[in-house]
């Protein structure tokens, strides 16, 4: 059964790689580049998300989601609208409520960042405030309880910004579970990618 791991708007499909290189079955692991999924249409959430189920139909079987920060929203959005497609969701700091206030400020220092800063980034400039001002309007909070597949939050415990929404999720998913990693903070894949792994692996062991 394929897992498909997805990535931050931060980050690139590469950040997963040594996450990877410590997990089993490695074959039946996918990293969708989310700017590469587009396939050249405007970087809006809609668009995206869109575009990722497409992908996703190309696989005629269940799949395990993996999504970080960004890429555990879409995961989320998509176990919602197809749940008979999902077998187990995962997600890695993420936020239940999108961060509105934090995006206009981020904008509003993204303005003075060089074009080159975003090159290591997923999105360029414009696609990252493109991407950002039409994430700011989905809602899925009040959705929650609606996943039914089984469901494990993992977040970085210095992650602030997502510990609160990490207990959240705990607390309104009927069937999850909630592991905080350690001296870790946001970027887990690339902070503490052997802790992940093996997380992973145990999750998986016992599904």
């Amino acid at each position: 059964m394929k897992k498909i791991l997805i990535h931050g708007s931060g980050h690139k499909a590469i950040s997963w790689q040594e996450t990877i290189s410590y997990m089993k079955d490695q074959k039946d692991i996918l990293c969708p580049d989310l700017c590469s999924i587009l396939n050249g249409q405007d970087a809006t959430y809609e668009n995206l998300y869109t575009s990722f189920v497409e992908y996703c139909s190309r696989i005629d079987e269940q799949i395990h989601l993996v999504g970080l920060s960004l890429g555990g929203i879409i995961a989320m959005n998509y176990a919602l609208d197809f749940p008979e497609k999902v077998k187990t969701l995962v997600v890695i700091g993420t936020p239940h409520k999108i961060p509105k206030v934090a995006f206009e400020i981020q904008n509003v220092i993204f303005r003075f960042f060089p074009k080159s800063v975003f090159k290591e980034m997923a999105f360029d400039k414009k696609d990252t405030f493109a991407l950002g001002n039409s994430i700011k309007k989905l809602e899925i909070a009040d959705r929650m309880q609606e996943i039914k597949c089984p469901v494990l939050v993992i977040c970085g415990e210095k992650d602030r910004a997502n510990k609160k929404s990490a207990y959240y999720f705990s607390e309104n998913i009927e069937n999850v579970a909630l592991c905080m990693i350690e001296k870790t903070g946001h970027v887990v894949n690339e902070e503490n990618p052997k802790e992940l792994a093996r997380i992973l692996n145990e999750y998986y062991d016992g599904k």
